[in-house]
């Protein structure tokens, strides 16, 4: 093969590469929206979330915005709606109530701005400018796009009526997994200098110092969490923060978002269905003041995001940072429970392919996890593509979760993949695990 030859290839495996994932997350957007009539499509089911139909019609005005104005400079589709789909502009409890195109118009726009993306895509030189390297302003498209997929499954949960989506259930567990585990004091590498599609908070990579910590080797079940309930850990102060209790009584929490008292027992709605809870499965639906309460009822606390990641990332074996807890391969069926492959978190123990070195499982997939941390740029931060879409999030407004959930593509998870909510959010796919410090003879055994 001559020199000149082997760009050429490598750009055709780009583009073949982007390509599948334009259509395989485009096929998933399909799924969610064609799944309820035009009238669900067009209702809000929840204040905090938008119409189904608003979302299918932002995803393909931000492909529109990026890929077809600035990246293919062409003529733009309908300029006339920009500002309707302006996430900025146009807060979530107010969307229902504007112009917004109809189902038919909806498709038909989404569908017009996809056949110009792969139009514009034979021609793109992935070397022209920083928002085309590495095909990075196509990664960033499809996970915005699977990023609202995950938005509209959170808010197919919330919707009343009879259930509309189906998946097989999570596989069994297959291993028994320790209650624990010490992570040595020492240096790790945080954040990606080099992952072609990460986005701008997760750069760069940077050294961060770390004295030795425990932390679960899975997430707090929902056999855990119901403990907590029933030691009163709802109706005792003593385990809340200041703002957590007073969020608390103000929005009268006793259990985590869609349970139910169901005899001596409890039970949960999952996507229109009613089941007993399943006491080895990750508590989800908690809130981060739930998470910090039952953190400080069991004498632990929640990790913070260095340690979360070192947990996921760092190989004990040579110190370098992985991309995932299980090596630098993309995550498939074997690793983790992501991509709404399934509906609701898989047991403690199902995934022992996806543990880390040290043997801690399931941080990817099954349920974000709240993380201690405040949501901050790392050391050598630089927005990029636009500042909106981290940096004007920074400060102490938000929470930072890890790790993705299980219904999270795996384009948009990854060991260095931030999430941030707000505190009081639990209608995103969220639980947590607990850590502690290290005691001295740990420390030093």
């Amino acid at each position: 093969m001559t020199t000149t030859e082997q760009p050429d290839t490598q750009a055709e495996a780009l583009r073949s590469r982007i390509a599948a994932e334009l259509e395989r997350t485009r096929a998933r957007t399909a799924l969610l929206t064609e799944a309820v009539d035009d009238d669900d499509l067009t209702r809000q089911h929840s204040p905090l979330m938008s119409p189904l139909v608003w979302d299918l019609a932002h995803v393909g005005n931000q492909e529109e915005l990026w890929l077809v104005r600035d990246v293919g400079g062409r003529e733009p589709v309908r300029h006339d709606i920009d500002d309707l789909y302006d996430a900025f502009k146009q807060p979530r409890k107010d969307r229902p109530s504007l112009p917004l195109l109809p189902p038919v118009e909806a498709r038909a726009y989404v569908s017009t701005v996809r056949d110009k993306v792969f139009d514009l895509l034979d021609g793109i030189r992935f070397t022209d400018r920083p928002l085309v390297a590495e095909g990075f302003a196509f990664g960033m498209i499809v996970q915005h796009e699977q990023q609202h997929d995950e938005t509209m499954l959170a808010t197919h949960q919330l919707r009343a009526g009879p259930a509309v989506l189906d998946a097989p259930p999570p596989p069994e567990p297959r291993v028994r997994v320790a209650d624990e585990v010490l992570v040595p004091a020492g240096p790790f590498t945080m954040g990606t200098s080099t992952d072609p599609w990460a986005l701008d908070n997760e750069r760069p990579a940077h050294t961060v110092e770390l004295p030795a910590y425990v932390i679960d080797a899975a997430p707090v079940t929902n056999g855990r969490y119901r403990e907590f309930i029933a030691a009163g850990g709802y109706d005792d102060p003593r385990w809340w923060s200041g703002p957590g209790w007073r969020h608390r009584t103000e929005a009268g929490l006793t259990a985590p978002m869609h349970w139910r008292r169901d005899g001596d027992g409890w039970a949960y709605r999952r996507f229109g269905r009613w089941s007993p809870v399943r006491d080895d499965e990750p508590v989800v639906h908690v809130c981060w003041y739930e998470a910090e309460a039952f953190a400080a009822w069991a004498g632990r606390r929640l990790p913070t995001e260095a340690e979360w990641e070192k947990a996921a990332r760092w190989d004990p074996g040579t110190g370098r940072s992985r991309r995932y807890p299980w090596g630098d391969e993309d995550p498939t069926g074997e690793h983790a429970n992501l991509g709404q492959r399934h509906l609701w978190p898989a047991p403690v123990g199902a995934y022992p392919a996806g543990a880390s070195p040290l043997g801690v499982h399931q941080l990817i997939g099954d349920v974000w996890e709240w993380t201690s941390s405040t949501f901050r740029g790392h050391p050598g931060f630089t927005a990029f593509p636009y500042r909106e879409y981290s940096e004007v999030f920074f400060g102490d407004d938000y929470r930072v979760l890890r790790g993705g959930s299980f219904g999270t593509d795996r384009a948009a998870c990854r060991g260095t993949f931030r999430n941030w909510d707000y505190p009081i959010r639990r209608q995103i796919f969220s639980g947590f695990r607990c850590a502690r410090d290290a005691r001295p003879e740990e420390a030093h055994g």
